[in-house]
């Protein structure tokens, strides 16, 4: 079968985002009301598995291995038959 997962990669709290910080103050040089931005990653995945399980344990490893850093980053993911 053939998942398709949307997966987010962030900075955990306490952790700069100078990427953020920069695109903070543009909208705000804008004149929007802007208190804060976060930038994230995002991917989309489309891969075959035999059943959700065990495609969420796939995309689950891929993060921790290589799409997120543990030690500074948070990951989410959603997964569908696609």
């Amino acid at each position: 079968m053939k998942f398709r997962a949307k997966v987010e990669v962030r900075l955990k709290p306490g952790h700069s985002d100078p990427e953020g910080q920069t695109t903070k103050q543009s909208l705000i040089e804008l004149h929007f009301p802007v208190c804060s931005v976060g930038v994230s990653k995002a991917y989309e995945i489309v891969l075959d598995a035999r059943s959700l399980s065990l495609a969420r344990k796939m995309i689950d490893e891929m993060c921790r291995r290589l799409l997120a850093n543990p030690v500074k980053d948070d990951y989410f993911f959603q997964i569908e038959e696609a």
